[in-house]
């Protein structure tokens, strides 16, 4: 007499592979046809001070320091983004930091919301190195 799978088991049975097999591998975005946006840190302001980026549009941040150094600290924006994984290493704690004259370039895909910015530097926020990143 042949054996009969039940369809409970044939299920489970469908299920498990289906539950262990690979997931296809996602894309990632195309950073050569990403946006560049820059953003200027100077004594003592971030040029633009206002950022506006799309919600879901990858964008290849790059950050130029004139001199001194500073830091661009959006904590909230970079949480809530997806950063390339090449470039999380550039980020501590929500954070950039720039010797005088370097340039960093983030690749990231913005999340929508709105979010402050500051140099964290001794006083520079007091003086004026604050701004906002609006993601739309």
């Amino acid at each position: 007499m042949p054996h009969r799978h039940s369809p409970t088991l044939a299920l489970a049975g469908a299920l498990g592979l289906a539950l262990t097999a690979p997931a296809a591998a996602q894309p990632g975005p195309d950073w050569s046809r990403a946006p560049a946006v820059e953003v200027v840190l100077k004594s003592f302001s971030f040029t633009p001070s206002t950022l506006r980026l799309r919600a879901g549009v990858p964008v290849r941040l790059t950050l130029r320091d004139v001199k001194g150094g500073h830091n661009f600290a959006a904590p909230g924006f970079f949480a809530a983004a997806r950063i390339a994984p090449a470039d999380t290493a550039k980020l501590a704690k929500g954070k950039v930091e720039l010797r005088g004259g370097e340039t960093v370039t983030i690749r990231l895909v913005p999340a929508a919301g709105t979010y402050k910015l500051a140099c964290t530097h001794f006083l520079h926020a007091g003086f004026g190195m604050k701004g906002t990143i609006v993601v739309s």
